[in-house]
């Protein structure tokens, strides 16, 4: 065991005993969440407003206190904004994470408390760290330094004392000096605002560098990895930094990239970790390499809820952790150290395995299309196109999905526009291979396609090289969290794209 590593372990060994504690008593420690949130925010406006003080448990908790969403929990976050103290949380919140999320122009600004910033935001990736030096001894990642691609929005002031931009911003101010020293680009270049001139200085400015690990989106960073080749003339990253062994990744399904990365990182050492956090907290880690599901954390100032995908309109069939089944896809609520209180955050998941309790991301609440009761949804989709890309050895660099909808005697269908990397030698055969998967893996697109009842086989629209790019530049959501919205409802997006077409 390189000596680095076990000085990292030995340092997280009271950390790995916590992790082991919720693994093993879940309800019990989301009670005391639950408990310690409702305590410290008792004396809040929000916790005078529904009596906090007498809640005794999830039930009361969940009957007293109504499900919300930014919507509906914006006259609060707008009061804080104002100056105004103690309104959800005791303690002055600072900073406010800015996001615009991927169906709506008009930005979010997420409340970060003290508490939440120090036992949620950077209490994750400490525990990504805890979790590799544990599983893997032997890793000389800690030897070389962690490429960070975040966002571009500055910390601004708000007009009181507190501040807003980007969260990655949030954390590189607040990131203790030893941790900054770890990583590269510097801060400065990390908030460049112009994404490309970002990109840039980071192949200038890390090339030379030890660098053995990098956190971020899939899609923008390996749009930086192949400017990073093109920089330095190599044929894979490798070639530049040959001790790379790891990539903690987010914000987006890794399935359609995994080959890419393949290609471009051919090494049996690269790990790949996948995480969950958002600007409204960090919430899980993928602590068994075998699966691609994650722990859910349970000890970080987070109450979770989980309400049936099927009952979306119905917040009283919203369930605790101990409440959940397998295979059930679920809204996600959170009440938060931040002062978020019964918050639907927006995503999707499904828990795989309820000992521990495991979750793997299945979309957004409005990212699926169901013009015609077939109900599909991203997890869905995913697997339907790898499945394709199996079948006819493609590779997928970014796809979007939307209705084709009924007029006169047509019938409905579903339009695909995917922009390959490595385009199948046959797009008509391809299809169809996204056809079979998709009645495979959901019964209800299976019963609309039968004899094309309802539903005709997918269209295909194939993207020129560079055209998902161009589309996200010009929305002005290039690079940090921004995502490539996958499924949609209507043809909003789908005819943004045959527009550049």
């Amino acid at each position: 065991m390189p000596l680095l590593t076990q000085l990292v372990r030995l340092f997280f060994l009271r950390r790995l005993r916590e992790i082991d504690r919720f693994r093993s008593h879940p309800a019990e420690v989301q009670q005391l969440q639950l408990q310690k949130l409702l305590r410290q925010a008792s004396a809040t406006a929000f916790g005078k407003e529904y009596r906090f003080d007498d809640i005794r448990d999830g039930r009361q908790f969940g009957e007293r206190i109504p499900v919300t969403d930014y919507a509906a929990f914006g006259s609060y976050i707008d009061r804080i904004r104002r100056g105004e103290n103690n309104v959800t949380w005791p303690t002055d919140i600072r900073w406010f994470a800015k996001s615009s999320g991927t169906t709506a122009s008009k930005s979010k600004f997420i409340p970060v408390s003290r508490e939440g910033l120090r036992n949620c935001h950077l209490r994750g990736p400490m525990d990504i760290v805890c979790m590799v030096a544990d599983r893997y001894p032997e890793s000389r990642v800690f030897s070389g330094k962690t490429l960070t691609l975040g966002g571009s929005h500055r910390l601004e002031n708000t007009g009181g004392t507190a501040q807003e931009g980007d969260l990655s911003a949030i954390l590189i101010e607040n990131t203790p000096r030893f941790g900054l020293r770890m990583r590269v680009p510097k801060p400065e270049t990390a908030l460049i605002a112009d994404f490309e001139r970002k990109v840039e200085a980071i192949c200038r400015e890390t090339v030379s560098q030890n660098v053995t690990s990098f956190a971020g989106v899939p899609s923008w960073n390996l749009v930086m990895l192949k400017k990073i080749l093109e920089y330095t003339g190599k044929n894979n990253i490798l070639e530049v930094w040959p001790n790379m062994e790891l990539f903690a990744h987010g914000g987006m399904n890794f399935k359609p990239y995994r080959e890419q990365y393949r290609q471009i990182i051919p090494s049996d050492r690269m790990k790949y970790i996948e995480t969950y956090n958002a600007s409204e907290g960090f919430f899980a880690i993928q602590d068994d390499p075998a699966t691609d599901d994650m722990l859910l954390m349970l000890d970080y100032g987070v109450y979770y809820e989980f309400l049936p995908m099927q009952h979306l309109n119905d917040p009283s069939r919203a369930v605790p952790l101990e409440g959940v089944e397998r295979g059930v896809n679920y809204a996600l609520i959170i009440s938060t150290c931040n002062g978020l209180w019964r918050y639907m955050i927006g995503d999707t998941v499904e828990f795989t395995s309820l000992a521990p309790y495991k979750i793997k991301i299945t979309g957004r609440t409005r990212h699926f299309i169901n013009a015609f009761g077939e109900e599909v949804i991203v997890d869905n989709a995913e697997t339907a196109l790898q499945a394709a890309c199996e079948a006819t050895g493609a590779r997928i660099a970014e796809y979007t999905a939307g209705p084709v909808y009924m007029t006169g005697q047509s019938k409905g269908s579903h339009q695909w526009i995917v922009e390959f990397s490595v385009p199948p030698a046959d797009t008509e055969r391809f299809a169809d291979e996204l056809d079979r998967a998709l009645q495979q893996v959901n019964s209800d697109y299976e019963a609309k396609r039968f004899k094309d009842t309802t539903l005709l086989r997918p269209t295909l629209t194939v993207a020129p090289e560079g055209t998902f790019y161009r589309w996200m530049k010009e929305r002005g959501k290039v690079g940090g969290q921004n995502k490539v919205p996958r499924l949609y409802n209507d043809r909003t997006y789908i005819d943004q794209l045959i527009r550049l077409l």
